[in-house]
């Protein structure tokens, strides 16, 4: 079990410690040993790994694919530390326990939801989904009545300074999300 836990950043949960074919009991008997911690309900960290919070949502919440605040973070495009992190799921999943998980929830069309998905790496070095730049950027203007100034602008200003960036990618994305108008205003006052 150990070995499932090095493979995933320090991280197992129960799901994967069944496919391997090792009872689950084994997993209380680490924990009480101390061998093992309880992050929460069915991942487990090993006692000397330090808990990354993005890879322990994403092996709870595997429908989930990080956005908005916390992809922008991921992609190093913001110093603000996300407060509580982000998801977006399909609309025909129940994400109930990723609210009571303290996980900021929102929602997309299901044919939408792997528009734009990468993997991100975590600042602890492991891979989770989150959404690129470009659908990253459009979803923040997307279905907000108010669009946080404090976090579009710099994000909007530092794409637009970036080297490599695709801006057919992103209009792409704006105008099947919807938001083509409002991205296009964006980046005609940055360019």
């Amino acid at each position: 079990m150990e070995d499932i836990a090095q493979a995933n950043g320090g991280l197992v949960t129960t799901a994967q410690v069944v496919e391997a074919g090792i009872p689950r009991a084994r997993l209380s008997d680490m924990v009480k040993s101390g061998e093992l911690e309880r992050v929460q309900r069915g991942v487990y960290c090993l006692a000397d790994a330090w808990e990354d919070e993005f890879l322990s949502a994403q092996l709870r919440f595997p429908k989930g694919v990080f956005s908005d605040g916390t992809a922008l973070f991921l992609h190093d495009f913001t110093d603000r530390t996300p407060f509580s992190l982000t998801m977006t799921f399909p609309r025909s999943y129940r994400a109930t326990k990723a609210r009571e998980a303290g996980i900021k929830v929102r929602t997309c069309a299901d044919d939408m939801l792997d528009l734009g998905v990468c993997n991100v790496r975590t600042p602890y070095g492991n891979f989770v989904r989150a959404y690129d730049l470009e659908r990253t950027l459009c979803d923040l203007v997307r279905g907000q009545k108010a669009v946080d100034v404090q976090v579009v602008n710099p994000a909007m200003k530092a794409y637009a300074r970036k080297k490599g960036k695709s801006l057919s990618k992103l209009f792409e994305y704006a105008r099947a999300l919807g938001v083509e108008k409002k991205v296009r205003n964006y980046m005609e006052v940055l360019l």
